[in-house]
């Protein structure tokens, strides 16, 4: 009686020597609808722990006997941490819970203290770039997945009524610009399955261009200017070019060109000559 006490005492220890120690802060974090459950390792000296992770619904919690439905991709990894994304597919609670493997050992399942729903996520205003393609007034949003829609306020600055878009897309012209005026944006995203809307981005400010009727002022100024100094040199080379076309300059060659003595000595033989005729 004593040895079958001792035996099944000895083989309590041994079981118990067998549990590797359960995951601790399990917690799940989850942003712009991005759900990731986090645990703290479990460290064993030389070896590598590996994890698994099973979540529970509200159909498995309340209609199948509180059945717990694995994720396989997160089934014995070596990471502290398994994105849920794709199995919290409604509004609903869900509770979710990890446990550490070691070969044939493994722990107790650790599980959430509090059920998570994804209404809960936090939403961040999003990434947004404002610009003016002419007298279009243009935003572009980051793409945060076909879930997000985009609330767009937008104002002419002194004007301070707001005018609001509901975008699907990421980029959109959003209005026609007047000349000289300043336009103002800012944005929200906005989640239908959860109702919920995050904090406004933070506010950016473009100038409109210039009236028609300035860039055409300007657009004449310059070409007057630009004319006014092509002129002169129009006009010069006009000159040069009736010049050398109407009146050429011959260049007589070399063997019929006279040099000053020779036109001296030719004169000379010249008076010469009619002395003596006169004589």
């Amino acid at each position: 009686m004593v040895t079958t006490s001792c035996f099944c005492l000895f083989g309590g220890i041994l079981e118990e020597e067998a549990l590797l120690p359960a995951p601790q802060n399990i917690s799940i974090l989850s942003t712009n609808m991005k759900h990731f459950l986090t645990w703290s390792p479990v460290t064993v000296p030389g070896e590598t722990v590996r994890y698994s992770v099973e979540f529970q619904g509200e159909y498995e919690r309340d209609y199948a006997n509180e059945t717990w439905i694995p994720i396989s991709e997160c089934s014995l990894i070596i990471v502290t941490q398994c994105n849920v994304t794709e199995d919290i597919s409604a509004t609903v609670a869900y509770n979710l819970r990890v446990r550490a493997n070691l070969g044939s050992r493994g722990s107790e399942w650790s599980t959430l203290k509090v059920l998570f729903n994804r209404i809960t996520t936090f939403l961040t205003p999003p990434m947004m770039e404002v610009s003016v393609d002419g007298y279009h007034l243009l935003v572009k949003l980051e793409d945060l997945g076909p879930a997000f829609q985009f609330h767009i306020f937008y104002w002419r600055k002194g004007q301070e009524s707001w005018r609001v878009g509901v975008l699907i897309s990421s980029a959109v012209h959003l209005d026609t610009m007047e000349a000289g005026a300043e336009y103002c944006v800012k944005a929200r995203t906005y989640v239908e399955a959860i109702n919920r809307s995050s904090n406004f981005s933070q506010m950016q400010c473009v100038h409109g261009g210039r009236s028609i009727w300035m860039t055409t002022a300007m657009v004449s100024f310059v070409g007057f200017v630009v004319g006014v100094l092509a002129l002169p040199f129009f006009a010069w080379k006009m000159s040069q070019i009736f010049q050398y076309s109407c009146c050429p300059v011959v260049v007589l060659p070399d063997t019929l060109v006279i040099s000053l003595s020779s036109l001296l000595l030719l004169g000379c033989c010249i008076f010469i000559g009619r002395k003596r005729l006169s004589e």
